[in-house]
């Protein structure tokens, strides 16, 4: 560029190229642009998501870094990163269905899946059965001709429901359904598509992120040509995730084994203090031994029940929501997987799009709390909670 005026120098900086040695981690890729010396090889660009990098929205290296790392952890073929958790959710569903088509979901679902598959019920036409998913014969029992997917959660947004994915996958083996896992909960813990599912969805917001300072979800699919088919809706979207977004995740990974022993070792912990208080009416959590799914628990998630419980209090709404602000070390927020411990009262927000039916339905009471067990010290966590029990009394 030396013969060139210092205002185009300026435009065109030099780009450098390691040399010699090698990033030991992946570096941020924050330009969205690349360049091409072939136009055949421009057009080829075009074609698919293992193609030669182009456009940010369609392929970025930071990106597919933590693509291929996401789909080496969960056993798959491929995966998609997207801006966040509901961008999966979205980009799954949108990409595979039509109107006409059937789903079967299990009743306690994420908040947000819920609203998003009603959404589609109402305005799509799409055909929505909604199943307790405690037996592989609901699943049966509700196929139809036009079913296309089966949608379900490895443990249960709020209620720590954990479903027997093998059995269920079974159900629907060799009937062309997809089966469709949000596997947010027990990140490392368990793997979908090792037990038959055809495709994991994760909120990377949470456990595999892990600090709180990330937002970002991801699909991971068993097949190649499933991934592909997704991919190509995504990339019309626009929900593909962001350079940064995904170098954050990639640094959160590295400790994500260690993170998630310590949040299931946490929650177990607060969950038979809790179950022995006199303002707790029930705990939901998997590790406890009167769970409803504690055996399958113990079969799915030998390792861990994860950093998410749930407890009912005695005195409904109000107790739950004074429990919510009486915390001080926990703080009330939504979200999970953080460092730090959160509280939150699903009936008015994570699960607010519900009516009383719908709360009931999914195991959603007027006075349930959800804790995301964080990875400060347990004993500092009880005190905190002891004393906002007592108020909530």
């Amino acid at each position: 560029m030396t013969g060139h005026h210092p205002q185009t120098r300026a435009v065109h900086p030099p780009v450098i190229t390691p040399s010699g040695s090698r990033p030991l981690g992946q570096p941020i890729y924050q330009g969205h642009l690349f360049a091409f010396d072939a136009a055949d090889d421009l057009a080829a660009a075009f074609h698919g998501p293992g193609q030669a990098f182009l456009y940010g929205r369609m392929s970025n290296p930071t990106v597919r870094s933590l693509e291929e790392a996401l789909a080496e952890i969960e056993g798959g073929a491929g995966a998609l990163a997207t801006a966040a958790g509901m961008g999966a959710v979205n980009g799954v569903l949108m990409a595979l269905l039509k109107s006409g088509d059937h789903v079967i979901a299990q009743s306690s679902l994420y908040g947000g899946t819920y609203a998003l598959l009603h959404d589609l019920a109402d305005r799509w036409g799409v055909e929505l059965t909604h199943i307790p998913g405690d037996d592989p014969g609901e699943v049966r029992a509700a196929l139809r001709p036009n079913t296309r997917m089966l949608y379900l959660e490895t443990v249960a947004n709020p209620t720590t429901h954990v479903t027997d994915i093998p059995a269920f996958a079974e159900a629907v083996r060799g009937t062309g359904v997809l089966t469709v896992v949000d596997n947010t909960f027990a990140p490392l813990l368990f793997r979908p598509l090792e037990h038959g599912a055809d495709i994991v969805v994760h909120s990377v917001t949470k456990f595999l992120s892990g600090h709180g300072d990330v937002m970002g979800g991801a699909a991971v699919f068993a097949d190649p040509d499933l991934h592909r088919r997704v991919w190509d809706h995504a990339v019309e979207l626009g929900s593909t995730a962001d350079p940064f977004a995904a170098w954050l995740t990639l640094r959160g990974l590295a400790t994500a084994p260690m993170r998630v022993a310590r949040h299931s070792a946490n929650a177990l912990d607060l969950a038979r203090r809790l179950a022995g208080h006199a303002s707790v009416d029930r705990v939901h959590y998997p590790g406890l031994v009167d769970h409803p799914q504690h055996e399958i628990a113990r079969r799915l998630l030998p390792d861990g029940a994860g950093g998410v419980l749930s407890f009912e209090l005695a005195g409904g709404r109000e107790a739950g929501q004074v429990f919510s602000e009486s915390v001080r070390l926990v703080s009330l927020s939504p979200s999970l997987g953080d460092t730090g411990t959160l509280v939150m009262h699903p009936a008015s927000t994570s699960h607010r799009q519900m009516d009383a039916a719908s709360l009931a339905a999914a195991g959603i009471g007027e006075g349930t709390v959800r804790l995301a067990v964080g990875l400060e010290d347990p004993d500092d966590l009880w005190q905190d909670i002891e004393q906002a029990l007592a108020k909530a009394t």
